[in-house]
């Protein structure tokens, strides 16, 4: 009865043995009596007990490595204070298990030397613009090397870029100056444009007002032009209306008084003025003579009937 007992025990312990689980995106290493023997992939594996063994475990997902900080030189020599950050995966577990001591370290340390490398091929300003460059180039660099150790690297990343303090001021000031330097260049353009619209808005301006000025002279001389035109025909018409006129019975009759009468209001005039000299005509009989045709005319006219005519002498 002990010994089914320990039979029973020993089955257990062998299944035990025997049989191993292993996780999804990990693969376990099995070495026989000390010799690699082969690779578990996920799932349930049975393996030989007690000489089989499992000698590395490793993890298939991606696995992010902090590559230390260092202190790297620049094509210009200037100190550059350079912090990353590494992703890789384990690709070949057999050469991740026997390819390397520790594959961890070997990636570590080939990151900063290649970093190291890259940096010092370029200058203390090309180190903030290229970054893609640089970490393309780190990786291309671990990759090649990482083969032997069943490793692919994936991609590196620059965390962090620290010049020394000296370098920081100095940058400080360049940028500052850069920017007064597009702020004056700006002023200026303002300045520039401000005028060439000024001068712009005053040739308009003027274009402008020429153009109102010379419309205005080509209103007023058409305007003279029509008032000179109407004040000719009314002065030709009334010429003509007074030509008829004279050209009937009584007409010359009426032209003397009207003449007369003119002539007296005009001496009037000159008499009541005391301030005017008054000269008279030498041939007095003929301003007499005048005066007495005009006043026996206006009694002609006073004494006829209105519908008469004036005859002619």
């Amino acid at each position: 009865m002990e010994f089914a007992l320990v039979l029973v025990v020993v089955a257990i312990i062998f299944v035990i043995q025997s049989l191993k689980v292993v996780p999804q995106q990990s693969a376990w290493v099995i070495e026989r009596l000390g010799k690699y023997a082969g690779t578990l992939g996920p799932g349930l594996n049975v393996i030989v007990p007690f000489i089989d063994r499992v000698a590395y475990k490793h993890s298939l997902k991606e696995i992010p490595l902090d590559v230390p900080s260092q202190v790297c030189i620049t094509r210009d020599n200037t100190q550059l204070q350079v912090d990353g950050i590494l992703y890789f995966q384990v690709t070949d577990p057999m050469r991740a298990s026997y390819g390397s001591s520790n594959y961890i370290m070997a990636i570590s340390q080939l990151a900063q030397t290649s970093l190291r490398s890259v940096i010092g091929k370029l200058e203390l300003d090309k180190t903030f613009e290229e970054r893609d460059i640089i970490n393309a180039q780190v990786v291309q660099a671990i990759d090649e090397a990482a083969l032997n150790w069943g490793v692919k690297v994936l991609r590196y990343e620059i965390k962090d870029l620290t010049p020394p303090e000296a370098i920081l001021r100095a940058m400080q000031s360049q940028i500052t100056a850069e920017r007064e330097k597009r702020a004056l260049i700006a002023a200026s353009e303002g300045r520039r444009q401000e005028q060439i619209n000024i001068a712009t808005g005053e040739r308009e301006a003027f274009i402008a007002r020429s153009e109102g000025e010379k419309q205005a002279a080509i209103n007023n001389a058409q305007g003279e032009a029509a008032s000179i035109t109407a004040v000719a025909d009314a002065t030709a018409a009334a010429i003509e209306r007074i030509a008829i006129a004279i050209r009937q019975p009584g007409g010359e009759q009426a032209v003397q008084l009207k003449v007369a009468e003119k002539a007296v209001e005009a001496y009037s005039r000159v008499a009541s003025d005391a301030r005017t000299t008054l000269i008279v005509p030498s041939q007095m009989g003929e301003v007499s003579s005048l005066i007495a045709s005009a006043m026996q005319m206006v009694a002609v006219g006073r004494t006829s009937d209105p519908g008469d005519t004036i005859q002619r002498k």
